[in-house]
């Protein structure tokens, strides 16, 4: 498989905004759900702790899997996009149980 790495100072203004857009996304998303882990850790509440996971799952890991498959691991794309689609599954199942969980 042949691998297309493309350089920082080689790269297209839209490549640049897709991966800091990517990046924003991912630090947003951890930011919620540290307050949501902390709402857990002060209230108690099982429900925010199933939030901020889900967060986590959602925003973060995909990201987290595009970077580590695409510079570490020699993975096909298609493996990649597998993975970070589970990841967002388990995300929207851990949030919609914080939702509608027993508790």
């Amino acid at each position: 498989m042949s691998r297309n790495v493309v350089r920082i100072d080689e790269a297209t203004l839209f490549e640049l905004v897709t991966v800091a857009s990517l990046f924003l996304v991912a630090l947003f998303g951890t930011l919620i759900a540290y307050q949501a882990y902390r709402g857990y850790r002060r209230n108690g509440a099982t429900s925010m702790l199933y939030l901020a996971i889900g967060l986590l799952l959602l925003t973060l890991f995909p990201f987290l899997i595009n970077v580590v498959m695409a510079t570490l691991v020699s993975s096909d794309r298609i493996v990649i996009a597998l993975l970070e689609n589970v990841s967002r599954l388990l995300g929207l199942v851990a949030i919609t149980y914080s939702l509608y969980g027993r508790h």
